[in-house]
């Protein structure tokens, strides 16, 4: 399979990236001159900025976007206004996770929902199905890239080239850069105050290089995916394709607070209704190492001797120098319980704790 390249691929191979795939991407999985711990504390305690290109790019325009989008995805559309952006699923009719995705409101007739990079044909699919008249869903994957600049001074950093930088948490502002036009988002996926930029493909190499000389005092670090993934485990942060998927639903990831239970239709929506109210599938858990046993994916989770389920993300949290994982297990586990993790044939003790692991500063 031929794998698609950033608009940011030369950078990366001058700054001696790690390569890997990435749903179907060739994306930066760690730097010379560091790695994953320091690209991790550089978010941590500084600033990083990591190339997100892979992430999928939908627009949706035309009268009836905003009802097409509400119809079609688990969250209440309502709860934000023209500026804001919104997390959300998107559902099979079985309740299934096709994605999870963040839709950012421009208007009611220009919505922006960012997939993730290899589920973008699925989620166009189901917007495309059920769009009517008029609402057109256009695929601008190719088309812009995404920059994360994440850090507790990643607003200094944005701020000395002329960026935008004071709106709230899941807002968005426009500003100009590079002769581009840039959409600066007050999102991102480690936990960290910290924004992303959509702005066009061909524009990405002047904005990164902006940023990169713009952060150089502060110790700015290009961020990979290896980094990206210890940051958003320590938040809890699901993944799609391990903590999400179309076997787990929204409800056994605890995602209720992102579904607008009240909301007359949304794809899945009756296949959820029944779940939550039959109370009976297994529920997405944070467990906390009491040893040095790292989980892994596809780990088996025991108590009192009894399989209880199974890890679905774990790494070493380079933060609290422990063992920290997400699993998917019975109902009969409960916060505060001891858990054993079969790690590769030796028995790893776990605490079950509420995530995140370490307290988020999105704020």
């Amino acid at each position: 399979m031929t794998l698609l390249s950033s608009p940011l691929h030369r950078r990366h191979v001058e700054l001696g990236a790690k390569l890997a795939e990435f749903g179907g991407w060739e994306m930066p999985l760690e730097y010379a001159g560091g790695g994953v711990l320091a690209e991790h504390k550089a978010v941590r305690e500084g600033v990083g900025v990591f190339d997100v290109s892979h992430l999928g790019k939908l627009a949706v325009r035309g009268a009836g976007a905003a009802a097409l989008v509400d119809r079609c995805l688990t969250n209440a559309l309502e709860r934000i206004g023209p500026g804001q952006a919104q997390y959300t699923l998107c559902c099979t009719p079985d309740g299934g996770v096709v994605d999870d995705l963040i839709v950012y409101r421009r208007a009611d007739d220009d919505l922006l929902v960012i997939p993730n990079a290899a589920n973008t044909a699925a989620v166009a699919a189901v917007l495309t199905e059920h769009a009517p008249g008029g609402v057109v869903v256009t695929d601008r994957h190719r088309d812009d890239a995404v920059i994360a600049v994440q850090g507790p001074r990643s607003a200094e950093v944005l701020e000395r080239i002329g960026l935008p930088v004071a709106h709230d948490y899941m807002g968005f502002e426009t500003a100009e850069l590079a002769g581009a036009t840039l959409t600066v988002c007050r999102t991102g996926y480690t936990g960290e105050k910290g924004y992303e930029i959509v702005v066009a493909a061909d524009a990405a190499v002047a904005v990164w290089d902006a940023v990169m000389a713009s952060g150089e005092s502060d110790g700015i670090r290009p961020c990979g995916l290896g980094a990206r993934d210890t940051l958003r485990t320590e938040m809890g942060y699901p993944l799609h394709g391990q903590d999400l998927s179309l076997d787990i639903t929204p409800v056994m990831a605890r995602l209720g607070w992102a579904v607008g239970w009240d909301k007359p239709e949304f794809v899945g929506r009756d296949a959820l209704l029944a779940q939550r109210a039959e109370g009976s599938v297994p529920l997405l858990r944070g467990l906390r190492g009491t040893g040095r046993g790292i989980a892994r994916p596809g780990m088996r989770v025991s108590a009192g001797g009894a399989d209880v389920g199974r890890v679905t993300s774990g790494t070493f949290s380079p933060t609290l120098r422990t063992p920290v994982a997400l699993a998917l297990v019975d109902r009969s586990v409960s916060v505060g319980d001891e858990v054993v993790v079969d790690v590769r044939g030796r028995e790893a003790s776990f605490e079950v704790v509420k995530p995140p692991f370490v307290q988020p500063s999105t704020r």
